[in-house]
């Protein structure tokens, strides 16, 4: 039987995947979290098929031999290609990722059934959000669009200004000048909710926005209750991070999408 005070574990490519630790964080206070970040071989999503899937796998072994309850990939990248590999693979555990929650919301938020997605090249040019959305939504139409430079920017902290402005515009511009245009944008990618100030300034205040992240956590909260995995402990839960790469600029990068100092002594280098 499980027991219900092991962690759970959040991994992601990168440090892309705190925003979800951090939604996870708020939702369930009293859960321990352990997350995995393999920077050492970011970024998955113009990586092939076949590669990203074995390096998701490579990641969800390390945490499942740490003994976690559950894996969250938090990752949209992973999420698209390797999620159903993760669910045969390791079937005693359950197993969530960000794309269906992501896509639930959004078919909640647009009231038209015009969507705008932007990802990673693999996520687009695998469907995946197009597909989740369209099983909830048959009447549903989705654009996407691939905006490789908004990761590098997410991690740099450069989040506004001109030039920033300018290559957001790049990308969305021309999605929200059709007509008609979406009236919901997914931020299919955890780096992305870091520009969502920017992204805001260029498609303006009527389409909604949507981050997986919340959804996600809200999902993951219902499916330990329905379990029967939910931490009772009635203490708070603790933070654990795993990093492939160096230790402390993962710290360092890591605040950022924390909005949090990150305590160095809680990072751990492995290697896969």
């Amino acid at each position: 039987m499980t027991d219900t005070r092991q962690p759970v574990g959040v991994f992601d490519s990168g440090v892309g995947g705190l925003t979800v630790f951090r939604a996870i964080r708020r939702r369930l206070p009293a859960e321990h979290l352990l997350y995995l970040g393999d920077n050492a071989r970011v970024p998955y999503g113009s990586k092939s098929r076949e590669t990203i899937i074995r390096y998701t796998e490579e990641c969800a072994a390390n945490l499942v031999e740490q003994g976690v309850k559950c894996l969250v990939v938090a990752c949209n990248t992973m999420s698209a290609v390797a999620l159903p590999t993760l669910q045969r693979r390791f079937p005693g555990i359950p197993v969530l990722g960000v794309v269906e929650p992501g896509a639930l919301a959004a078919c909640r938020a647009s009231a038209s059934g015009r969507i705008a997605v932007i990802a990673t090249r693999s996520t687009v040019n695998g469907g995946a959000y197009a597909a989740a959305i369209r099983r909830y939504r048959p009447d549903a139409q989705v654009v996407s669009e691939a905006c490789p430079l908004f990761v590098p920017l997410a991690e740099e902290g450069w989040f506004d200004g001109p030039l920033v402005e300018a290559i957001v515009a790049r990308y969305l511009a021309p999605l929200f000048a059709a007509e008609p245009a979406p009236d919901c944008l997914v931020l299919g990618c955890t780096h992305y909710p870091l520009l969502s100030g920017v992204i805001r300034q260029v498609i303006g205040p009527e389409p909604a926005m949507v981050d997986s992240a919340e959804t996600t956590a809200q999902v993951l909260a219902a499916m330990l209750a329905e379990r029967g995995l939910l931490n009772t402990a009635g203490q708070d839960g603790s933070n654990q991070f795993l990093t492939t790469d160096d230790a402390a600029c993962f710290a360092q990068i890591g605040a950022r999408f924390l909005g949090t100092d990150v305590c160095r002594d809680n990072v751990s280098h492995i290697s896969l």
